[in-house]
């Protein structure tokens, strides 16, 4: 079993359930330290999992884990969470922004109150979690921002249906795209990743109209995310990954594990051609 992350410091927003919960899964299995940095320190009826559960599968899993509330949209509370996690472990290696909110609406149908939580969320939330964790990052021997942001595009299409989500989402890679540019060449590693297909979590179950049964598990993401992180800084560095580009060039060609059911047809995920 690969080693990668074994004794790494991984600080993973929204880690209690998803696609954050199975990167922390797939590093504790390294035997990694894991920061589960979410809002959900009590249990939601309509979302299962929490900061609590999901420590606890950390360390089932062969991982060291601390559980912290954190919201993204307030400093205050990810200084406090990355200060208790460099308490604990002394430092940290990797952040994945992950955190993310999502409204497929157009202008008319969008709340003001739902817009604003999207940019909160997602671009300021991985700037701000990004400023916080990378003056401690760079005392890392290889260290990585991870960000779940699709390559940036102008094109119209994934504009006009949702320009809400759209201009959070493009903000989030935006944020990659300039810290990978003003860090270049200090040995930091700022990089995005995004499926190629839709990813079946519980968030999107709330959706109406998704079928799951065309989607693939997170753990493809956790996988692809697993085999980023033990490059280089140097290799990822100002670039935007795909799950399944990352997998085949690690040796990986049958996906078809990763289907929620095997044979249905899968649904592209957004923004790619």
């Amino acid at each position: 079993m690969s080693r990668g992350l074994g004794g790494k410091t991984l600080f993973i927003t929204g880690a209690s359930r998803g696609i954050g919960l199975a990167i922390a899964l797939r590093a504790a299995r390294d035997g990694a330290n894991v920061v589960i940095a979410a809002k959900s320190s009590v249990p939601n009826p309509k979302l299962p999992g929490t900061i609590h559960t999901a420590a606890a599968a950390v360390e089932a899993a062969g991982g060291s884990a601390l559980a912290v509330t954190c919201d993204v949209r307030e400093e205050e509370s990810v200084r406090a969470a990355v200060d208790a996690a460099v308490a604990r472990f002394g430092g940290l290696d990797v952040l994945v922004n992950n955190a993310s909110a999502i409204w497929l609406r157009g202008v008319l149908d969008t709340p003001m109150k739902r817009f604003d939580l999207m940019q909160q969320v997602n671009a300021r939330g991985s700037f701000l979690c990004a400023q916080a964790c990378l003056p401690h990052l760079l005392k890392s021997a290889s260290p990585h921002v991870l960000t779940l942001a699709p390559p940036p595009t102008l094109d119209p299409r994934w504009w006009g249906p949702h320009t809400g989500y759209s201009l959070a989402k493009m903000g989030m890679s935006f944020v990659t795209l300039g810290l990978a540019a003003e860090f270049a060449g200090r040995g930091i590693g700022i990089s995005a990743l995004w499926p190629r297909t839709v990813i079946a979590t519980d968030a999107l179950k709330m959706i109406p109209g998704v079928d799951v049964a065309g989607c693939r598990t997170p753990e493809i993401v956790a996988d692809a995310a697993h085999a980023l992180l033990c490059r280089t800084a140097e290799a990822t560095n100002g670039r935007f990954f795909i799950d399944e580009e990352v997998l085949r060039e690690a040796g990986i060609a049958d996906f078809s594990g990763y289907a929620v059911q095997p044979g249905q047809p899968l649904m592209p995920d957004l923004f790619l051609d």
